[in-house]
């Protein structure tokens, strides 16, 4: 088949800028071929190459005495003792799922479970952090539906509990909503798989579900602002089989026992490319792939649709030849493709050679490290207006108003359609809190979370970068976790303008800080930019993805408020409503500075709810909707009613950073109010749990009537 001649028109479509072509033409010395100019289309997008947030990551804290292995590899690796690991990390599905939202989704379910196998590690644990429009947009109930569906018919079928996750509804994602995808595994600290290609001459092998011409151009695609074309756009998007991939993941981790792999990478954004190109430039070697080699759905399809198509469920791998009839009949045993498509080579070149014809034939090291990187120009962002009076309110009425709103409701809806129970080992669902899994066969436990507040980091990136942390550190805390290590998937707009530019570095100052201080290094991560339609961007959001350890001989907070039970609070009096739910919710204001986070103080206060655990029945943190929402949450879940001694509307909706809520015995209070006096914490009774009403200062009304309001609201705004 004639290829079609490189115009300005086809370098412009394939998202190569200008300077970018003559920094190829110099790579070359010559014009690139059309599957040349794919190629380097697919390395150096912002999806795969990170060309505007690259000199920016780096600054951030990757490395700690847990930390087995950090960014640059499919997933990061975390210590968590007895030679065992958790293997984690958060990607991104944004533009698939707006334009195919069950594809979209669940292609990015089945991803990030890649990433975890891939190192050698048995999935035990997702989670996802999803954004969409305001509840009557004409597109939202769509998207909900068809994204809930995804994550959960993926998941599902795959055999993975998801335990954990947060739902958010702004204007900002009407026109391009967020799907950011967590998954974790566990693996023997000793039996790491790791991407870089050693050996020269070893056969490179193509391993799972067979190439279709599904996904072509998606990472392009997912590197560039929506506009009216957007429909036209949906071949873009990949399929997926989850069956197929089970089946993946159990060949692989039973391939891996055999010591035939050499190096493994699962082919993700940009499929057979990038996968191969990852594999050499890490191992300072060449790759030469065969096409014709590479197993087939499709007739005819060219070597441009097979280096950039993003079929699902494949895997590539350098292979130690003397094991080669030993690693193929895994494979044939589970009905798996398993061929050799081409082999590691001395020069530093990336020859794709299909029926003997050469179609590609360029310096490997150029597409993957050498890639474009931009110091964009960025714009420190304007301070926070100051918050204009906020009056005072009946305080059931506030509760109410939150209560009811999809940002605040239960999420039964969603978390019920995924499977939050299968391998048996859940402690705690979706709902309130952490997700918490048993490590199964031993007494440890792990906690996972999700979290970012977007207003926060809208209104001042600094501070909302760092409470996106800190309130990931609560979260785990809060169960009994010592907190271990983060992932981020860094949602923005087009980096291009400073103002969106200058968002993302300040954030990523906020993060990196807050991770150092708090001892919780990045250890994988994903950047998602270009998150724009016809120009309008979506708030930023740096979603943070945390880890935390409950050990042997530690027991997980994880239990309920009774009658009786006295009502604590660690930490300041709440006075911030600026930004506050209450605020968006009651007033329709977004007004006034993020709440500041005093990092010494919540390491402090953190420290002190896990030492102090035994006096602890129960806990969670304050964030959104403060102390009311919090308390009624607590005595929502526990089945009993709550008194709170205050009405004031600051006191009970302020959204001060570093605070608890506690329930326990009058006498465990007395205990935690003398512990906290020898550990410099704040520690105040708030009020107390008692009969069947919510009582916010003079203002009460039935838990059943709330309750109804909070558990029905999801559903009868999308069911």
């Amino acid at each position: 088949m004639q290829e079609p001649a490189i115009t300005e028109e086809l370098i412009e479509a394939h998202g190569i800028k200008p300077d970018e072509y003559a920094r190829i033409l110099q790579i070359l010395n010559r014009e690139p071929t059309f599957t040349e100019l794919g190629i380097f289309s697919a390395m150096w997008n912002e999806h795969c190459s990170y060309k505007s947030s690259k000199i920016h990551l780096k600054t951030l804290p990757t490395s700690g005495p847990q930390v087995i292995c950090g960014p640059g590899e499919n997933a990061g690796v975390v210590d968590i003792g007895d030679g065992q690991a958790v293997v984690f990390k958060m990607e991104s599905h944004n533009h698939p799922s707006y334009i195919e939202p069950y594809q979209g989704a669940a292609t990015g379910v089945g991803g990030i479970l890649r990433d975890v196998f891939t190192m050698g590690a048995r999935p035990i644990a997702a989670m996802n952090s999803l954004s969409f429009g305001e509840k009557d947009h004409a597109k939202t109930r769509r998207l909900v539906h068809g994204v809930v569906e995804g994550v959960g018919g993926y998941g599902n079928c795959f055999g993975v509990p998801t335990v954990g996750g947060e739902v958010r509804f702004h204007p900002a994602y009407n026109g391009n909503c967020l799907v950011n995808a967590f998954a974790a595994g566990l693996a023997d600290a000793d039996k790491i798989f790791y991407s870089a290609a050693s050996g020269i001459g070893m056969p490179v092998v193509y391993l799972g579900a067979k190439t279709g011409r599904d996904g072509v151009g998606g990472a392009t695609m997912a590197s560039a602002e929506f506009d009216e074309t957007i429909e036209e756009k949906r071949p873009t998007v990949q399929v997926g089989d989850p069956f197929t991939e089970k089946r993946l993941m159990e060949a692989t981790l039973e391939l891996m026992q055999t010591g035939a792999v050499i190096s493994i990478q699962d082919m993700g954004a940009a499929g057979l490319t990038c996968s191969a190109v990852e594999m050499g430039d890490k191992g300072g070697l060449g790759v030469r792939l065969d096409l014709e080699k590479v197993p087939q759905r499709e007739r005819n399809m060219t070597a441009y649709e097979m280096m950039l198509s993003e079929s699902q469920e494949r895997m590539l791998m350098v292979l130690d030849p003397a094991k080669e009839a030993q690693a193929k009949a895994v494979f044939d045993k589970w009905d798996l493709d398993f061929a050799i498509v081409g082999e590691t080579i001395e020069e530093d070149r990336f020859l794709i050679v299909h029926n003997g014809e050469v179609k590609a034939d360029m310096p490997l090291s150029r597409l993957s490290s050498s890639a474009p990187e931009y110091d964009r120009p960025w714009e420190p962002s304007e301070p926070a207006a100051e918050l204009a009076d906020v009056p005072q309110i009946d305080p059931i009425d506030g509760l109410k108003a939150l209560i009811a709103s999809p940002n605040y409701c239960s999420r039964e809806w969603v978390y019920e359609q995924y499977d939050s129970q299968v391998m048996a080992d859940t402690l705690r669902i979706p709902g309130f809190g952490s997700g918490v899994i048993r490590v199964h066969g031993t007494d440890k436990k792990l906690a996972f979370t999700s979290d970012v507040t977007p207003r926060y980091v809208k209104a001042n990136p600094v501070e909302g970068g760092k409470q996106a942390v800190a309130e990931a550190y609560r979260n785990l805390t809060a169960v009994g976790a010592l907190p271990l290590a983060t992932t981020d998937n860094l949602n923005f707009g087009n980096p291009e303008k400073p103002e969106i530019m200058g968002q993302f570095v300040e954030a990523l100052r906020g993060i990196g800080e807050a991770c150092s201080a708090l001892d919780m290094p990045i250890v994988s991560g994903n950047v998602s930019l270009y998150n724009e339609t016809d120009g309008q961007g979506i708030l930023p959001t740096p979603t943070i993805g945390a880890v935390g350890l409950i050990a042997a001989d530690e027991e997980p907070i994880l239990g309920y408020a009774r009658d009786g039970h006295v009502l604590l609070m660690v930490g300041r009096t709440g006075s911030h409503l600026g930004q506050s739910a209450l605020l968006a919710e009651v007033f329709n204001r977004e007004d006034g500075d993020a709440p500041a986070v005093d990092l010494a103080e919540e390491k402090r206060n953190g420290a002190f709810i896990r030492a102090n655990r035994e006096w602890i029945k129960c806990c969670t943190d304050l964030s959104d909707g403060g102390l009311a929402l919090a308390a009624f949450e607590m005595a929502e879940a526990s089945g009993v009613g709550v008194q709170l001694d205050s009405d004031d509307t600051a006191t009970l909706f302020g959204e001060d950073q570093g605070r608890y809520l506690i329930a326990c015995s009058f006498d465990a209070a007395e205990a935690l109010m003398i512990a906290a006096g020898q550990a410099d914490v704040s520690i105040e009774t708030v009020g107390r749990f008692q009969g069947d009403s919510v009582k916010l200062g003079g203002s009460e009304a039935p838990l059943s009537e709330l309750s109804e309001i909070y558990r029905g609201s999801f559903g009868a705004a999308f069911g």
